[in-house]
């Protein structure tokens, strides 16, 4: 028998299609979808029900229908596209300057699901191809909701990892600002001015807050502090990566320094103040690559890393900083110690750290949070301990000074994980026109 006759033969197919399938159903763990074999049985062997109702079986020689066709062809990649973005990659773009030097804004990524395992859809009913808007309004219905579940994946999420999740403060949004961080507007400006300002709130479900990308810098059951920029994971510095970058004061001899010599290093010089009093450029982007170069410029005097302390300087402020209260006296470049809260541990819990974990108690645990008289109810009964239900993580963006991350909105829950990025398959800047706008060396880029 030729391989070609092997291909055709019917009961070859099914076999080869039953495997596939009852393989993606143990993995899905939920075997009432192993029924899912009579059909499969029925369109291979029995043919007894017309499956693709939708497609016109043509005799020889008769004229294709180019309508059906289309139709077809595009229920085919609905179907297809849809069950590869919930289970196995999903496609993602940049659109923000917070990882660059290391992701840049204009990236296109497929996110790969495998590698912290696929969620199942939380809210099944969404418009194909979309995420939380279509047309300026919410693409999906919340008639239908499930809880949490998470499939088996390759690994968990590992210190250094890109890794792309829903916004934790992402739950109620400002439909005039729908980018912009509902819970600080509230704090800095009150929450009447928020909503008629910028009003009125929609409230979306976990798996619909937006996508965020950050660099994971802790994972549960880390201790981490930030002494002058440098991170510190249970007591050790952690590994500065290429990419990491922070603002510089760089002070000249009174003369700017080159413009191409800049825009080799990828910096816009458009876009760096130079100051003459200081003389030189205050906030100027640097790796520590970068740093080196810069320093080796004949006009370069000193390169001075800008460290926040407190009283942070503007536009920060502790209504700004996690955990949002003044006794804590933090800033994002001098953060912490903060334990990272671990699926099982237990924690004494009072008036003194409650500001830290009350919002995964209350929001992201689902319990009745209140305190009175200075003690602490949960689900109405006094406390003064806490056992956490999930992992949590620490996200941050490598452009450490233009980022809004978990310094400013705090931990990241396991349930608002997505996937990892994984390869870049396109990137533009919007700076330029085409085809200049195209950066070809970051085509096909593993990240």
């Amino acid at each position: 028998m030729s391989w070609k006759e092997i291909r055709a033969n019917k009961w070859v197919r099914l076999g080869f299609w039953s495997v596939l399938y009852i393989a993606w159903v143990v993995w899905l763990g939920n075997y009432w979808w192993l029924f899912g074999l009579v059909p499969l049985f029925d369109y291979h062997i029995t043919k007894k029900v017309n499956w693709l109702f939708w497609k016109k079986e043509y005799k020889e020689g008769e004229k294709r229908n180019a309508l059906l066709d289309w139709v077809d062809a595009l229920i085919f990649a609905v179907v297809f596209v849809t069950f590869i973005n919930i289970f196995f990659f999903q496609a993602f773009k940049i659109p923000s300057p917070s990882m660059e030097s290391s992701l840049l804004t204009g990236d296109h990524l497929f996110v790969s699901k495998l590698t912290y395992g696929p969620k199942i859809p939380q809210t099944p009913l969404t418009v194909p191809f979309t995420h939380n808007v279509i047309f300026g309004k919410e693409s999906y219905s919340t008639l239908i909701q499930n809880k949490y579940r998470r499939l088996k994946g390759f690994r968990h999420v590992e210190r250094g990892d890109y890794v792309v999740f829903n916004f934790p403060h992402g739950d109620t949004v400002l439909t005039k600002a729908p980018a912009d961080d509902y819970y600080a507007i509230c704090r800095t400006a009150g929450k009447e001015y928020a909503v008629s300002a910028y009003g009125p709130i929609k409230v979306r479900p976990a798996d619909k807050k937006d996508h965020y990308v950050k660099r994971c810098v802790a994972v549960a059951g880390d201790t981490l502090s930030i002494r002058d920029g440098q991170v510190y994971i249970n007591g050790e510095a952690q590994t500065v990566w290429p990419g990491i970058q922070n603002t510089y004061s760089v002070r000249t001899n009174g003369t700017p320094i080159n413009s191409k010599t800049l825009e080799k290093l990828g910096l816009v010089p458009s876009e760096l103040w130079y100051d003459k009093s200081l003389p030189g450029y205050p906030m100027m982007p640097l790796t520590a690559a970068m740093r080196g170069q810069i320093e080796g410029c004949a006009n370069v005097e000193e390169v001075k890393q800008n460290n926040d302390v407190w009283p942070p300087d503007y536009p920060d402020s502790y209504r700004l900083i996690f955990p949002f209260t003044e006794s804590f006296r933090w800033t994002r470049d001098n953060f912490g110690p903060l334990w990272i809260p671990a699926k099982g541990a237990t924690i004494p819990l009072d008036l003194s750290n409650l500001p830290l974990y009350q919002r995964l108690i209350r929001d992201y645990e689902h319990h009745s949070l209140t305190v009175t008289d200075g003690k602490i109810f949960i689900d109405g009964e006094e406390t003064a301990s806490y056992t956490f239900g999930q992992d949590y993580y620490f996200m941050m963006g490598d452009n450490r000074h233009n980022s809004l991350d978990s310094r400013y909105w705090g931990f990241v829950p396991e349930d608002h994980i997505v996937g990892k990025p994984s390869v870049i398959w396109l990137s533009t800047d919007s700076r330029k026109g085409f085809p200049a706008n195209i950066r070809w060396r970051r085509f096909f880029k593993f990240v």
